[in-house]
């Protein structure tokens, strides 16, 4: 099968197009055909290396998170799904290589496509969604008359928590640039902040919760926006030493990320806010939850381009370079 393929970790290199053994499903997974594959700022990050600490990847690497297609084979214990079947998901850590024609995808992590949706919409879904749904729902419990600050509302996960968050009946306030206030609006938010004209600081006040995707120095004004008892949950760092022990870390880099979030913890306990890391996991039982959202049309896809499966790499490069309005999509059948 066609795959794209990370060989060694470097900024903006290209990934290498190879031909690559089919996988075989092992006994709780199916193996699905690839009909399109979401791009994300994530493969980026994994190709840098940015994230070889905690997820120490066998080179080389078939890179890709999201997926939308049609199973082809099934394990031994699968029962819910069968060949012929059209799926979506966010593969497990570990378990990625969506930039390709076929992938295995373990049955937990799986749900059944939206009918209404596209492959291309689908595979559009799964990690920002699932991003969107484990901080709003899952860590925050965000609930209706709450306000909640996501920033970057016109990129991909910003979009999908602006509508989570308004269907939670949640007031819902964002940054973005001029050229897309309107879209944003669009999507649910009720105060906007041009961040060319604007500090967010000087806007807003005393809110319940900050969803964090930016650089360290928006992390800190981000404390200061909210009230006592409010929760900072951060997708973009620093780590907490939660995450170190989900995800099994050796004594060494537990350590590294306690160091790492210590600064930020500490401040947060001062001004009574919780701080928390998150760094989304796949989840199809969430995913089914998000497909009832998409099939009562309370969440809609916001597809920027969609470019064939050849153009991987140059996906890639746009999604880094920030200038897509919501998600990019590679179409691979």
């Amino acid at each position: 099968m066609k795959a794209f393929v990370v060989d060694g970790y470097r900024k903006q290199a290209a990934l290498r197009q190879a031909d690559m053994p089919i996988p075989e499903p092992r006994e709780d997974e199916v193996l699905v055909e690839v009909h399109a594959a979401g791009v994300n700022l994530l493969d980026a990050k994994i190709r840098n290396g940015e994230f070889k600490l905690i997820l120490p990847y066998r080179l080389p690497l078939i890179l890709g998170h999201d997926v939308a297609g049609v199973v082809v084979k099934v394990g031994p214990r699968v029962r819910q799904f069968k060949a012929g079947d059209a799926v979506y998901a966010r593969v497990d850590d570990f378990h990625i290589g969506t930039f390709a024609e076929f992938v295995p995808v373990k049955e937990s992590s799986l749900a059944f496509k939206p009918a209404a949706l596209t492959m291309e919409e689908a595979a559009s879904l799964p990690l920002v969604g699932l991003t969107a749904w484990q901080a709003l729902v899952e860590r925050a419990g965000l609930k209706a008359g709450q306000k909640v600050f996501i920033q970057a509302g016109s990129g991909g996960v910003g979009s999908f928590a602006i509508q989570l968050a308004r269907h939670l009946g949640a007031t819902v306030a964002t940054t973005t640039g001029t050229t897309n206030v309107e879209l944003v609006r669009h999507l649910g938010a009720d105060i906007v902040v041009d961040y060319r004209t604007q500090d967010f600081e000087d806007v807003l006040r005393d809110y319940d919760m900050v969803l964090n995707s930016q650089d360290g120095k928006t992390l800190e004004k981000s404390l200061r926006i909210l009230k006592r008892g409010g929760k900072l949950i951060s997708i973009s760092g620093p780590p907490d030493p939660a995450f170190g022990e989900a995800i099994g870390a050796p004594g060494l880099v537990r350590l590294i990320m306690r160091m790492l979030g210590a600064g930020i913890r500490r401040r947060a306990r001062r001004r009574g806010v919780d701080y928390g890391f998150l760094f989304m996991k796949a989840d199809g039982s969430q995913l089914r939850e998000i497909t009832r959202l998409i099939e009562a049309g309370a969440i809609h896809p916001v597809i920027d381009r969609v470019f064939p499966f050849e153009s991987t790499n140059q996906a890639l490069a746009y999604v880094e370079s920030g200038r897509a309005k919501g998600k990019v999509v590679v179409k691979v059948q």
